[in-house]
């Protein structure tokens, strides 16, 4: 009768450090998200500076797709100009935080 007592609330404490240890990485990954007037601010110079350095076909696909996203902001559809900036950094081989971010960092060595 004691094991039973026992056993059972051990149980639910094992199962309860499972699910913390399992969602433990799911939640430190959740950073905060750029919001779509942030990216139309950033993406394009981002992604213009990018796709400088690209191939021939890959800097035409995503310079079309940046003027695209950038019509769209300006006609205040940010969703589905993310959407185009999301394709021109697809189509220069990374993704679009990874691309936004580059685009920011600055150094200056004097």
């Amino acid at each position: 009768m004691r094991v039973t007592f026992l056993s059972i609330p051990l149980a639910f404490a094992a199962a309860a450090l499972t699910f913390a240890i399992s969602a433990a990485p799911a939640l430190a990954g959740s950073a905060p998200q750029a919001t779509p007037a942030e990216i139309c601010a950033t993406a394009p110079a981002a992604l213009r500076t990018l796709a400088g350095s690209a191939a021939p076909n890959a800097q035409r696909l995503a310079l079309r797709d940046v003027n695209t996203g950038v019509a769209l902001c300006e006609a205040r559809n940010r969703a589905e100009a993310v959407k185009k900036f999301n394709s021109a950094a697809k189509a220069l081989g990374t993704d679009l935080a990874t691309a936004m971010a580059a685009g920011t960092v600055t150094a200056s060595l004097d």
